[in-house]
């Protein structure tokens, strides 16, 4: 019997549930809504947000369990790694990768100081 390697991997943005890359994580099993510790920060790169290393803010997202080959095909679609690198960070009690933009790429995009895509973007949107 052949058993696939999986992990947990968090998302926070347009592959959240409802969002509009979600299909990519077609074949993910849902664990559950999360947060990281606070040592990140979350900025709005139009479309899309971008975690980056380094603040003190708890991102919302959530935990999805992949095995290695979809993984694979994410790291493709987020362009690891010359927009991204996939590296592990804490959630809850739990460790799980996640894609972390690179400084130079995010620029003086704008922060959303409440780590919560969904939420930002709900905001602009009722503005």
């Amino acid at each position: 019997m052949v058993y696939k390697q999986s992990m947990l991997l968090f998302v926070y943005g347009t592959l959240r549930l409802g969002e509009s890359n979600h299909r990519h994580l077609a074949g993910g099993l849902f664990r559950a809504v999360a947060s990281t510790t606070a040592a990140y920060e979350l900025v709005d790169m139009g479309g899309y947000p971008a975690l980056l290393e380094g603040g003190n803010t708890a991102v919302q997202g959530e935990l999805y369990e992949v095995d290695a080959g979809h993984l694979t095909l994410l790291d493709a679609f987020e362009d690891v790694p010359l927009l991204y690198d996939r590296k592990t960070v804490s959630v809850g009690d739990v460790e799980a990768e996640t894609y972390i933009m690179r400084p130079e790429v995010a620029g003086d995009a704008p922060r959303i100081p409440s780590g919560d895509w969904r939420a930002h973007r709900t905001r602009a949107r009722d503005r």
